[in-house]
């Protein structure tokens, strides 16, 4: 058996040091580095809601915002076992601006609390009576806010009890695997697994569009959609 002697000690937090570095550097070599990247072209925009004059509008209606309803999400539909990481609690936004919703389409991660501030001069009043979320946040006035904690996953359509123009969708997601496409029609999803995926791309409502797709263990692999 080896000794080591009093001035060894260095020595041996030296060589520690090292191994540490080495099992840190092959964790992160372990670790998937592949992209999943594309577009979803759509080639029509779903309708807008128009909105219900008010008695207070005295015929001229007040500014309304243009929600982005070409916004897709692309996400995979399932994942391999053991390849979802539990993730620190997460915040996102949805204002109320000009009697619209801001994001149209928010997609966030399980156990993300989305605040609902409302930048208006009238009262809103938000709720859902979705599967995947149930609430209603009572009316508030400009200034305030107000937030809900989604722990569930699925799908999630909101709404305001005052204007029945406003509405909005929360997709809330079990894995970090999903991402919002650009103004552009582009999207990205980093660090996939190895695997092969169906891999959706969800639009304004029910609709969406399904692939299949290998994802390698490095590098990058294109997919896009087209809607009809």
């Amino acid at each position: 058996m080896r000794v080591i002697g009093p001035g060894c000690g260095s020595c041996l937090t030296g060589w520690l040091l090292a191994v540490a570095v080495t099992l840190s550097a092959q964790t992160q070599d372990a670790r998937p580095s592949a992209m999943l990247r594309g577009r979803v072209d759509m080639l029509r925009s779903p309708a807008a809601i128009e909105r219900r004059p008010g008695v207070s509008d005295l015929g001229t209606a007040p500014p309304r915002e243009i929600p982005d309803r070409r916004r897709a999400v692309v996400y995979l539909e399932s994942a391999l076992r053991g390849a979802f990481e539990a993730r620190e609690p997460q915040r996102a936004r949805m204002d109320q601006r000009n009697e619209t919703f801001l994001p149209y389409v928010l997609a966030v991660s399980v156990g993300t609390v989305v605040d609902f501030p409302n930048n208006d001069r009238t009262y809103h009043n938000v709720f859902s009576l979705s599967k995947a979320k149930r609430f209603d946040l009572g009316r508030y006035a400009q200034g305030r806010s107000q937030s809900v904690r989604f722990d569930t996953p699925g799908i999630v359509r909101v709404f305001c009890d005052i204007h029945s123009h406003m509405s909005a969708f929360i997709l809330v997601f079990s894995h970090p695997y999903f991402a919002t496409t650009a103004p552009d029609g582009r999207y990205r999803i980093d660090n996939v697994p190895p695997g092969t995926y169906a891999v959706v791309a969800w639009y304004d409502g029910a609709n969406r569009d399904m692939r299949t797709v290998t994802i390698p263990q490095t590098g990058a692999v294109e997919l896009d959609f087209v809607v009809q």
